[in-house]
């Protein structure tokens, strides 16, 4: 199935003791993405680049794409099912002349995080924009 991808930024993110809520979206409309505090303290350190005492999941992963020489090409908000969002990450690994694009599965707080990290665009659905609560500032 086709479907228009509409470009969507990060707009901020906002902490509790017991969740952390990921605003994204376009100018026209923002929406927000709700995920446990752990992955919302991780994004606040990317963000302020604060020193981290050793390297987080993220950092791991950021350096096994360097290792392996693979690039991550975009994010994809794909579906919504209630409240919960569903994202694959796009990644290419060219290996001699033979270029693998590999569509993984993956929450879409980690997504953002790495899309940060990787200055890589993150889409949206329109069908899934269009479905998505908006969040009034």
């Amino acid at each position: 199935m086709t479907s228009e991808l509409i470009p969507i930024t990060f707009n901020k993110i906002m902490q509790s003791p017991t969740y952390t809520v990921i605003i994204l979206g376009t100018e026209a409309k923002r929406f927000a993405i709700y995920t446990d505090p752990s992955v919302g303290r991780l994004l606040q350190l990317y963000l302020t680049e604060e020193p981290k005492p050793r390297p987080y999941t993220h950092d791991l992963i950021h350096s096994i794409f360097q290792g392996l020489g693979i690039e991550a090409l975009q994010i994809v908000i794909y579906d919504i099912q209630d409240t919960i969002y569903f994202a694959k990450l796009y990644l290419s690994q060219k290996i001699d002349e033979k270029e693998t694009i590999l569509e993984i599965d993956a929450r879409p707080s980690d997504c953002v995080l790495l899309a940060l990290m990787n200055n890589v665009p993150v889409f949206c659905r329109k069908e899934i924009l269009e479905k998505a609560v908006a969040v009034e500032e």
